[in-house]
């Protein structure tokens, strides 16, 4: 297939706000092409992931542009491939001697294409749900068994493959592998407590802990340890592979939190959590050495087992998922309380916040574990209203912050696959460290620049902490946030994670 035939229909796909219309375009080209290079260029990524080319390297590139498109997808994947493993002595002129020669036979449509596709520029938080549905209707088939085959692979090129070559039957061929994650289910926001006890009615109320995502799996005495966004980070967390391996079974797969205490049991910063996966935030220690590292021993609490001894346990209800994890991980399971009255459910949540937690997770007890997906059957309830909203753009500052990148542009996904959506503006909540480390990490990911403002690569997940919002005609999404500030940056979470502007239009009032 040309990589121009790819072009066009992203250039379809960003050109309307339809669902239906980016489904029906990708669709169609998926019926002439699912190899996983067609799949992955469509969702923003190289079929490689990261392959190391440099975000200035790449807009500097120069090349005339060919004047007819000749370039297959076949010949971008494999140079590409080639790019990624080459190192070590002369590499970097080779680098750019790869990249230079992809360009010169790209027309200029098609560098854009590749520019953007290179630099992440191409990366759209929903686009990947557009594509499932896409690969479903392309292939003919439920779009629940596409998405469970996904949740199951962890690989949306591999599952798009084997749906459009063996339908329903290939799908079904996908089962829990114990070593290779699988997409985490993921909470909705509550709009109390109370309302969240009367929606899921048999249910646990567990604490929300201020911590990491982590899944853990082990087979035998070989365990490995992943992040919400499914990175293996088994290297990093000795302790946690040991505690694992000292678990009462054979094989496990387990879903949880992970976080540093204090002396007294209370949880340390957030930003000290994340320096033990690499994430080197404002508060975190720059380095860890062994006094740090003892300080900083991360602790597991367990909320959910997807596999037990052989069994897998995706599909039954919570209740039985939860019997399986008392069993196995004993002291180690979140502190919750099954079945609870409004009196009881509040007292769990008073219990979560004085300990130092977030607030408390509300599960229904007859829910499959539904991976990869923010619904009902999950409710976090939390004393402020935070949403995760990617980056934008940011304003330089002005009187004591002169020289220091402020005022930040704050966008919400947008479910039906287009670009973010800007919603408002905050300079609030900025420390002079937090202030530094976003002038430094911004910079690094400007696309524009001008005297006032710097447009940046929206990939970087901030917390906000607000009021609410309002109808505003200001914003595209026409609706603003109300007096929000800054709470925390989010490394563990991508911008396909960040809410979206429906949940911000939720905020509204009388919405609910």
């Amino acid at each position: 297939m040309l990589l121009s035939e790819v072009v066009e229909v992203s250039a379809t796909v960003a050109a309307t706000r339809s669902r239906l219309a980016k489904v029906a375009a990708l669709a169609d080209l998926l019926r002439r092409s699912a190899a996983p290079a067609v799949v992955s260029f469509l969702v923003g990524v190289p079929s490689q992931g990261r392959i190391g080319a440099g975000f200035r390297t790449v807009l500097d590139l120069a090349a005339a542009p060919a004047p007819e498109p000749v370039l297959t997808v076949a010949d971008v994947d494999s140079a590409l491939a080639e790019f990624a493993a080459t190192s070590g002595r002369g590499s970097a002129a080779r680098r750019a001697e790869l990249l230079a020669g992809l360009f010169g036979r790209a027309t200029a449509a098609e560098q854009d294409f590749l520019k953007r596709l290179l630099t992440g520029e191409l990366r759209q938080g929903a686009l990947e749900g557009v594509m499932l549905d896409a690969v479903a209707r392309a292939a003919d088939v439920p779009g629940e068994v596409v998405r469970r085959a996904f949740m199951l692979s962890g690989r949306l090129p591999e599952t798009a493959a084997a749906a459009l070559s063996g339908g329903a039957a290939a799908l079904a061929e996908f089962r829990l592998e114990v070593g290779r994650p699988v997409r985490p289910m993921l909470a909705s926001p509550a709009e109390s407590l109370s309302g969240a006890l009367a929606e899921l009615g048999s249910c646990v109320v567990e604490h929300k802990l201020d911590g990491a995502r982590v899944q853990v799996h082990r087979d035998g005495d070989e365990v490995r340890i992943f992040t919400r966004t499914l990175r293996d980070i088994t290297g990093s967390v000795p302790e946690l592979v040991e505690l694992v391996r000292g678990l009462p079974c054979t094989s496990v797969v387990l879903d949880g939190e992970t976080l540093a205490l204090t002396d007294d049991g209370r949880p340390r910063p957030f930003q000290e959590t994340m320096s033990r996966f690499g994430a080197l935030l404002p508060g975190a220690p720059a380095e860890l050495g062994e006094d740090d590292l003892r300080r900083l021993l991360l602790s597991p609490f367990f909320f959910d087992c997807l596999h037990l001894d052989g069994a897998d346990l995706l599909d039954l209800p919570l209740r039985e998922r939860r019997a399986a994890l008392e069993r196995v991980a004993g002291r180690h399971v979140i502190a919750s309380t099954v079945e609870p009255d409004d009196e009881r459910a509040a007292a769990v949540l008073d219990e979560a916040l004085g300990a130092g937690h977030e607030g408390v997770v509300v599960k229904s007890l007859d829910s499959a574990y539904a991976a990869g997906r923010r619904g009902r059957a999950w409710q976090k309830v939390k004393p402020v209203h935070t949403l995760d909203l990617v980056v934008l753009g940011v304003e330089w500052g002005s009187g004591r912050r002169t020289g220091l990148l402020s005022n930040l542009h704050l966008g919400a996904r947008d479910p039906d696959g287009g670009p973010p959506i800007m919603v408002g503006k905050t300079f609030k909540g900025l420390t002079d460290e937090l202030l530094a480390w976003q002038t430094r990490e911004l910079r690094a990911r400007a696309t524009e620049e001008d005297d006032w403002t710097v447009r940046v690569r929206p990939d970087l997940v901030v917390e906000i902490e607000l009021d609410g919002a309002q109808v505003s005609p200001r914003y595209p999404g026409g609706v603003a946030l109300r007096f929000a500030r800054v709470l925390r940056y989010r490394p563990d979470k991508d911008a396909g994670e960040a809410d979206t502007i429906d949940a911000v239009r939720n905020l509204l009032p009388g919405t609910r």
